[in-house]
């Protein structure tokens, strides 16, 4: 299927007709495509917010539960939200973020606030599909994080006391450096998952209001199901794929 998916990717099929190779006339189109571009700026804008604030927060969780807490408890509350199916987990926040009937809106107006809609204004859209995805995801990245602060030896941070070190110079010094490998690959991982969002997108808002959630791949998912322009849409799959292998090995 991949290697047919790339040969596709240099034909014009609309899947009702044979198709028609025109050799590099889909990635040419691509690079003139504004659609494509304010696709990819979008996707982008969406993994700023996600992946910093999501990493950041699943840190400060895991040295809580590192320091507090050995609860396994408190570990499965934290990971119910990652084994909702991410339809489900979009439907309920669709309800909850309801600009009329929405129990988040209902308490704002109860206080005297006014009610948003906080999917149905460009400025609010991304950052709100930023946080229905954090909320599913930072319990198991904080429990891979919690794993990986759990392999550090107790030893090393007593050697560090020792030397007078402070709780700050410990974290950065002893933690950070020692957490790396398991911080690759909760990044790596989050990244790509972030480039690829969908579910939510399809669920929630549909690309919009005015583009504002329009991200790589409901554009592709757009020009294969609703244009019928399957090769272009596979060309798009490919620059997509090599895009998460550049930004991987970045990251690497």
């Amino acid at each position: 299927p991949a290697v047919r998916g790339v040969w596709i990717s240099f034909t014009d099929w609309d899947m009702l007709r044979d198709a028609k190779f025109v050799g590099l006339g889909n990635y040419i189109k691509l690079l003139n495509d504004p659609e494509f571009w304010n696709a990819l700026k979008v996707t982008v804008y969406y993994v700023l917010l996600n992946i910093p604030l999501q990493t950041v927060l699943a840190m400060v969780i895991a040295v809580m539960m590192s320091r507090l807490t050995n609860s396994m408890f408190i570990r499965a509350l934290m990971i119910i939200p990652w084994l909702l199916p991410p339809v489900v987990v979009a439907l309920i926040w669709l309800w909850l973020l309801d600009p009329n009937l929405g129990i988040i809106n209902v308490t704002l107006k109860a206080l005297g606030l006014p009610m948003v809609a906080f999917l149905g204004l460009p400025s609010l859209a991304m950052p709100s599909i930023a946080m229905i995805n954090i909320w599913q995801y930072v319990g198991y990245t904080a429990l891979l994080i919690f794993a990986g602060l759990q392999s550090i030896p107790g030893s090393v941070y007593e050697a560090a006391a020792i030397d007078g070190a402070s709780e700050v110079q410990m974290f950065w010094r002893v933690t950070a450096p020692l957490l790396r490998p398991v911080l690759v690959f909760v990044i790596v991982t989050s990244v790509i998952g972030s480039f690829q969002i969908f579910d939510t997108i399809a669920i929630t808002t549909k690309g919009g209001p005015v583009n504002a959630t329009k991200v790589i791949n409901w554009y592709i998912y757009e020009q294969a199901f609703s244009r019928f322009n399957m090769g272009y849409a596979t060309a798009l799959s490919i620059v997509l794929f090599l895009i998460l292998i550049l930004v991987s090995m970045a990251q690497m």
